[in-house]
């Protein structure tokens, strides 16, 4: 961990180009992690509320299913117009977003509006997301890029961590409900606007592609072309790449599981609230924020394990380790809490506390994975597409999963099936790697490592 940091300095100082971008980055997640965790007590935990958990898949699927249809489509702008241009407009797009669903709080707005303004910031900020990431080869040098974005990653998702306790936190201090939540929305604004002035710090087309590349843009008709084409463009390219497509795979499969988790997590914390007389105030979000803090936690240690799996096993390898270690931990620890009672459902929670590590462990493994397969792979033409792909198959996978989940799991979260089900879908992706495995040519080797040059 200390040398992963000490690279993480070394690769910064190196070039201011990459502190600034890592600042874009970590302003986002700190923003991100704040305003999560502000809006699942307002509309998971909040006396004030009684949001049904079908209505909550419903909000996921109003809002992130349109985004990631043209998803594809907007990583062609990625790829064609001023990246620096795009990582400001879309800071300020999601600072004044935030605004209006501070208000909107305040207001006492209906639950589907709400959920479809607090999930457009979700979009917004998946697109941040793929436009660093597209952009960090541009002030790195390919030999840092993986130890750094694994580090980097390392500190947003603690910067997440950090924005979720401190909104937790405000409203602990201020009280569960609307106006509490209100005022750690509006506070989580300050991530974008950090992000917005980092990002303006860049020299025009510092971030690509150039404005002399092919690909780059000229005319607003060509730019409508190229996004036509971004669904099959960044398809195109992630497919050549057996590697990339072995991630893109992996990421799925366990985004999938994640959203049915997901939805069983909120449900089994939920447990009680109807007779306790809390309405699920301040013992349910203290619950709900530990199974985040252990995710988060999963997520931090995969950032140190990852460049030590990813040498030795290889980027597919690593991957598919990735879903085996999630089906046991499906299989062994997130099951007790669909069938527990009475004195034994802590014992059950502990488990699912462990299971959260574990999972955040493995899936962000897997994508981090992804993400150097990605930069070092995918040329800088398409690597914005292919970036908001993988954002693409993140929601998209998540969102079905979740409303899917939601039509036919319990109200109580008692349902094995639903586990056993999800451990099946890390078992189907383990199966379609090993069918694209042939498709290597002669020569690579299934347990390739990163390029060191």
């Amino acid at each position: 961990m200390r040398h992963g940091l000490s690279t993480l300095r070394t690769a910064l100082h190196e070039s201011p180009g990459a502190l600034r971008l890592a600042s874009v980055r970590l302003a986002g997640q700190f923003g991100d992690g704040m305003f999560q965790a502000a809006l699942s007590g307002a509309i998971l935990f909040n006396p004030e509320r009684e949001t049904d958990p079908l209505a909550i898949a419903g909000g996921f699927a109003a809002l992130l299913l349109p985004y990631s249809i043209i998803g594809p489509y907007a990583g062609a702008l990625l790829d064609r117009w001023d990246r620096r241009t795009v990582l400001l407009i879309a800071n300020i797009l999601r600072g004044l977003l935030i605004a209006v669903t501070a208000v909107s709080l305040l207001g006492g707005v209906r639950e589907t509006p709400l959920l479809l303004l607090a999930l457009s910031v979700v979009g917004v900020s998946r697109f941040v997301g793929a436009g660093v990431s597209a952009s960090l080869p541009r002030v790195l040098a390919q030999q840092r890029l993986v130890a750094t974005n694994s580090m980097l990653a390392t500190v947003a998702a603690g910067c997440a961590i950090l924005g979720a306790g401190i909104a937790f936190g405000l409203i602990a201090t201020i009280g569960a409900g609307d106006a509490a939540s209100a005022a750690a929305v509006a506070v989580s604004a300050l991530g974008s606007v950090v992000g917005a002035i980092a990002a303006a710090g860049f020299r025009r087309h510092a971030l690509g592609p150039d404005p002399g590349e092919p690909g780059a843009a000229a005319q607003p008709e060509s730019s409508l072309r190229a996004i036509a084409a971004g669904l099959r463009s960044g398809a195109t390219a992630a497919w050549h790449s057996r590697e990339v497509t072995t991630a893109m795979i992996g990421i799925a499969a366990h985004r999938a599981v994640f959203g049915a988790d997901t939805l069983l997590m909120v449900l089994v914390l939920r447990r009680g609230s109807e007779t306790s007389g809390t309405g699920g105030g301040g013992h349910h979000i203290a619950k709900f924020s530990a199974a985040i803090s252990a995710t988060g936690a999963g997520m931090l240690t995969a950032a140190v394990v990852a460049p030590i799996l990813i040498p030795r096993l290889g980027r597919s390898r690593t991957v598919v380790a990735g879903l085996l270690t999630a089906i046991v931990v499906q299989l062994t620890l997130v099951t007790p809490i669909t069938i527990a009672d009475g004195t034994g459902e802590r014992r059950a929670e502990l488990c699912l506390l462990a299971a959260a590590f574990l999972l955040g462990l493995a899936g962000q493994t897997i994508k981090l994975t992804g993400d150097a397969a990605m930069q070092i792979d995918i040329d800088d033409l398409h690597r914005g597409q292919v970036f908001a792909l993988q954002d693409t198959i993140f929601n998209i996978t998540y969102v079905g999963a979740l409303a899917g989940t939601a039509l036919w799991i319990p109200a109580d979260g008692r349902s094995p099936a639903v586990v056993i089900a999800a451990a099946g879908v890390y078992c189907v992706g383990i199966a379609a790697i090993a069918l694209i495995s042939p498709r290597s040519k002669p020569g690579d080797k299934w347990d390739s490592e990163p390029p060191t040059a």
